[in-house]
């Protein structure tokens, strides 16, 4: 059997690695991608719907960011047009803007935030917010989410519930790029890693012999799969999703997504209408719309992980993994499976530059050796 040697030899081609693979590229160092789909570009691709609508292939993708370095280097591989996300919680009957507004926590004029340090989600939730809008938007559509009661989730991950101020009504107001690539994601990433070998089947993890790296081995699947699952499995959360196209209906609901937090438990938590995510000149010109239903799960198949677990077994777990990891030489394990730590898009981006500039200034002629980042919650 031959055996492929390369300098640095990148596993996936998601934003962390397509990001690091672009950044060696430019510098003129040898790189091979390995991509064990049948795409570039991981989670972040899309479709277009015979309508004529771009559906999202792994759920909603909302590009915003406010560092010029990480909007300039997008542009490089795509125009974009901009573009603000809204979301709403349904509420009984009542549709309310996500994030929650200050003037709608005004309407709890007794509400006393909790003082003590708190012990989990649940409590640093009710530090933020009355009690009332906790149980109404937050509670049950984080228990449908996780699989678990909120009180067992560690309390950083409640630093991803943000307040928005009186008449903002958007997802990220306080983004100042916020956008969406004019020919899509899938063809975004495309460009992204155009002029990059990249090999595509291949499950680096089943064929670790055909491949070698020099330098630096860039491993951006999931943490406790590179090493066999031997201290024992990561937990992670999953969507199932179904879409439906309604060719007589031009508008399902008022927004891009809607969050159900009173949802059941064979019910959709969220769903996504594609269409407003178009122009509304392209909006116009088509008939119909597309809706996406997403459903949580606990997935053992690597290949649907996407959110990792945020409660203390699993963080100690991962931080045994990551050692190991920062004392093999020639190997950094990153990314949001890697790391094991929820990343947005623009975090992606900003931590694989930062492990690129690291790469690029160790010695030339030396392998590599980068530590990878502690694991977290937020």
């Amino acid at each position: 059997m031959s055996v492929t040697n390369v300098d640095y030899l990148v596993v996936g081609s998601g934003l962390t690695g397509a990001t690091i693979a672009r950044r060696l590229a430019d510098a003129g160092r040898e790189v091979l991608i390995l991509e064990r789909r049948a795409h570039r570009g991981g989670n972040v691709h899309d479709t277009v719907h015979p309508s004529g609508i771009r559906t999202h292939t792994y759920g909603p993708h909302y590009f915003r960011c406010s560092s010029p370095r990480i909007w300039e280097f997008v542009n490089r591989f795509s125009r974009f047009q901009p573009y603000e996300p809204h979301v709403k919680v349904l509420m009984g009957r009542v549709f309310e803007d996500w994030p929650v507004r200050r003037e709608v926590i005004r309407r709890y004029p007794g509400w006393v935030p909790l003082r003590s340090h708190p012990r989990n989600f649940e409590e640093a939730c009710l530090r933020k917010l009355p009690p009332q809008i906790y149980r109404a938007m937050i509670e049950g559509y984080t228990r449908r989410q996780w699989g678990v009661e909120p009180r067992l989730l560690d309390a950083k991950l409640a630093q991803r519930i943000r307040i928005n101020e009186d008449g903002q009504s958007s997802l990220s107001p306080h983004s100042r790029y916020q956008a969406l690539p004019i020919g899509g994601y899938a063809s975004w990433m495309e460009a992204m890693i155009a002029d990059i070998p990249c090999l595509f089947g291949i499950d680096y993890l089943q064929q670790r012999d055909r491949f070698h790296a020099r330098k630096l081995l860039v491993f951006t699947g999931s943490l406790d799969e590179f090493f066999g699952f031997d201290e024992g499995r990561l937990n992670y959360r999953g969507q199932r999703r179904t879409s439906v196209f309604y060719p007589d209906r031009d508008v399902f609901q008022p927004c891009v997504q809607v969050n159900y937090p009173a949802a059941g438990e064979s019910d959709a938590l969220r769903t996504i209408e594609w269409k407003y995510l178009l122009a509304p000149e392209q909006r116009q010109k088509i008939a119909g719309t597309v809706i996406t239903h997403e459903f949580p799960f606990s997935p053992t198949n690597p290949d649907e992980f996407e959110y990792p677990f945020p409660d203390s077994r699993n963080q100690d777990l991962c931080r045994r993994y990551l050692a190991r990891a920062a004392i093999s030489p020639g190997l950094l394990i990153c990314g949001r499976l890697g790391d094991y730590r929820y990343y947005d898009m623009d975090q992606a981006i900003a931590r694989a530059l930062h492990l690129a500039d690291q790469i690029l200034g160790a010695p030339q002629g030396q392998t590599v050796q980068v530590v990878p980042e502690a694991c977290a919650m937020a």
